[in-house]
């Protein structure tokens, strides 16, 4: 019984789906338009939270240590360095290493001349965890005893920042936008079909069929129609995510950013995609199919 009555919900449908062909694929449009604009800028933030985190690991802050200390005394430092909240490690560079890198970059002798390596200052060169913390890693740094000054890069740093959040608050908000509008379609569309069904609805409901029955066949409807917005988004996205990777990147010559491949976000994107897409679906059904229950 339960199998035929299952049956009987998967044909109903479907059936619902090819009786209202175009407004159903309008609403598959809609809602593959929806998860590629939301997949499309939450990919775009999870880049750019790449680039940032890369940059983190790259960015370096430097403290110059007090000339008035000896090697051994500056090396004394580091372990006051590193203790620091946000400090990811150090590493000490001497004056003479730092002389010699410095002379070696710019490959001519002639400007140097009359200096030496007495002219610089021992440093530590610091990684930090954070870089939206870097403003007070580097306060925090120039309060170590020992250390004379610090440089920082507080304005790349605080532009990406700016960046990442910027993108996120866009992202969360379009999704949130896209999601309504998805919802919205949806349940238009199964209006339709509870509006020109709404005789036999009412005539169901007087001969005592239950409102789950009734409605089982129009959350499949939307079911149906949600995930086939969310597998072809999937495959657009991913199709979208290549090309822009492969070929506008590399053409335009940016070789220097990273992006994640495209294997590592699949599973997460895909899920994602899939429970937007059929919640759109079922609530969609559930929100159209209510009012002509009340009989």
């Amino acid at each position: 019984m339960r199998g035929n009555r299952f049956t009987y919900y998967i044909r109903e449908g479907i059936n619902s789906i090819f009786t209202h062909g175009f407004m159903s694929f309008a609403s598959v449009c809609i809602i593959v338009a929806c998860l590629i604009i939301m997949g499309s800028f939450t990919l775009l933030a999870l880049n750019v939270d790449n680039v940032i985190d890369t940059m983190e690991s790259q960015n370096v802050l430097m403290a110059f240590v007090d000339d008035s200390y000896s090697q051994d005394e500056a090396r004394g430092i580091q372990s006051s360095i590193n203790a620091l909240p946000n400090v990811n490690r150090s590493y000490f560079v001497t004056r003479e290493a730092a002389w010699d890198s410095f002379v070696s970059t710019y490959r001519n002798p002639s400007l140097f001349d009359g200096l030496d390596s007495t002219t610089l200052r021992d440093r530590y060169v610091i990684y930090i965890d954070d870089i939206s913390l870097m403003a007070q890693t580097q306060l925090d740094l120039a309060g170590v005893t020992g250390i004379a000054s610090v440089t920082a890069q507080l304005e790349i740093s605080s532009g990406f920042v700016r960046i990442r959040n910027v993108i996120t608050l866009v992202s969360l908000a379009l999704v949130a936008v896209l999601f309504v509008i998805s919802l919205f379609i949806m349940s238009n569309t199964i209006k339709l079909t509870t509006f020109e069904r709404r005789d036999e609805i009412a005539i169901m409901k007087m001969v005592g069929a239950t409102s789950a029955f009734i409605r089982w066949p129009f959350v499949v409807q939307g079911l149906i129609l949600g995930l086939i917005g969310a597998l072809m988004s999937f495959v657009i996205e991913w199709g979208l995510y290549q090309l822009l990777t492969q070929k506008l990147i590399a053409g335009a010559g940016i070789y220097f950013l990273t992006v994640i491949p495209f294997y590592e976000v699949a599973i997460p994107l895909l899920a994602a995609f899939g429970i937007v897409g059929l919640g759109v679906g079922i609530i969609g059904s559930m929100l159209a199919i209510r009012n002509y229950l009340k009989v």
